[in-house]
């Protein structure tokens, strides 16, 4: 990962890969959603209120995908320093916040005909909410650190990033570890409990999806990187 420690480097990467990511990305996202809307048969309980899950299944992978990539790139900050750790967990902030929101929303819009109310305190909806609450706080200490002058994220910031990690298994399990409206894991290592005629255009969008939130990062890490060192030229000057 150090070869990529150099700003120059990984900017050469980058440009051309933000690309490479942001057009097939929606691309795949389009020929779900269309799929997902009208070619896939609506589901013999709930209807059409089923084809939410395009877009509620990977906006909850990536808002949890998101603090992940926070936590792991506090690690790589507070033990082996690399210079771009910190940039990319404030890359990863916003548009992990996004998807959270995004899946909190859909999720509630789905209940709503599903359950019969739009929100319910159990553990898979809470954890959740909790994970949004987690990605403003750090959002919140990442600004702070850059009002100090800071290219990236303090300590304490990286800090926060791993600590917050602990929720993402607690969302993960929450469905098995409690009683819960949610549906229990519907996609695992053994195989998956939604139809095939319902399930493929999820594979769709749930790339489609990743990979725009790929290039979204990348965009963030250009545009954080090209306003330090705006700052730093801005400095040099001043100081004569």
């Amino acid at each position: 990962m150090h070869r990529f420690a150099n700003p120059a480097r990984f900017l050469k990467i980058a440009r051309p890969l933000t690309g490479w990511l942001f057009w097939p990305g929606l691309s795949l996202i389009l020929a779900g959603c269309f799929c997902g809307l009208f070619v896939t048969p609506a589901d013999y309980l709930q209807g059409e209120t089923v084809r939410i899950l395009y877009i509620h299944v990977p906006a909850a992978w990536l808002g949890m995908a998101g603090w992940s990539g926070i936590a792991v790139a506090a690690l790589m900050q507070l033990v082996w320093r690399h210079p771009l750790a910190s940039i990319a967990g404030r890359a990863l902030a916003a548009p992990g916040a996004l998807f959270t929101a995004i899946c909190l929303a859909t999720g509630s819009i789905w209940g709503r005909p599903t359950w019969g109310t739009w929100w319910e305190w159990d553990g898979r909806m809470t954890s959740m909410l909790v994970l949004l609450f987690l990605y403003l706080g750090y959002i919140a200490l990442a600004n702070a650190s850059a009002r100090q002058g800071q290219g990236g994220v303090s300590a304490v910031t990286a800090i926060f990033g791993l600590v917050g990690a602990i929720n993402i298994p607690i969302i993960n399990r929450s469905v098995v570890w409690w009683n819960s409206l949610h549906q229990g894991p519907s996609i695992t290592l053994r195989g998956s409990s939604i139809d095939g005629s319902l399930l493929w255009p999820l594979g769709l969008t749930f790339l489609g999806f990743s990979l725009l939130f790929g290039a979204i990062v990348l965009m963030r890490m250009r545009t954080l990187l090209a306003r330090n060192k705006i700052e730093a030229r801005m400095q040099r000057l001043a100081r004569g």
